[in-house]
């Protein structure tokens, strides 16, 4: 089943690929990539769904997958767990198929705080044999007490 949240979203035609992030919130779709947004709209059956999407063009750039800079695409799809596959095309061009692929992307969480020791470094127990180019010489001198 589709959680609502944020997804990454990878797609292609058979003329080329893309990425993007998209929001899937109570059966809406918003989104966008560095040339193209998306808007919409999804319902889902247990774990299938169907989706309508407007792509429209925001910024000026290469050729957009579909080749016309608005269209409205007809998505199927299926989701298993936190990813989701759908295929369609688009009205405007219906002879290319479009392919995505979405990942929902969980909320950063708080990393609980870790407790470490300290570990003093001492470089007279480093492995012998390196090329001494790989690490500086120690200072010649009277010999350092070892370290507690």
């Amino acid at each position: 089943m589709l959680r609502d949240g944020k997804y990454a979203a990878w797609f292609r035609t058979p003329r080329g690929q893309g990425t993007g992030l998209v929001d899937l919130v109570d059966g809406q779709i918003a989104g966008r990539d560095n040339f193209f947004t998306y808007g919409g709209t999804y319902e889902l059956e247990q774990q299938r769904f169907t989706a309508v999407l407007t792509v429209k063009r925001h910024a000026d750039g290469g050729p957009g997958l579909f080749g016309p800079d608005q269209v409205v695409v007809d998505l199927v799809g299926v989701c298993n767990g936190a990813v989701a596959t759908c295929s369609g095309s688009a009205r405007e061009v219906p002879e290319i198929k479009f392919e995505c692929t979405l990942i929902y992307s969980q909320e950063d969480t708080p990393v609980a705080e870790a407790k470490c020791a300290v570990v003093q470094l001492n470089a007279d127990k480093l492995p012998k044999g390196l090329d001494h180019r790989s690490r500086p010489r120690p200072p010649s001198g009277p010999a350092r007490p070892p370290a507690s």
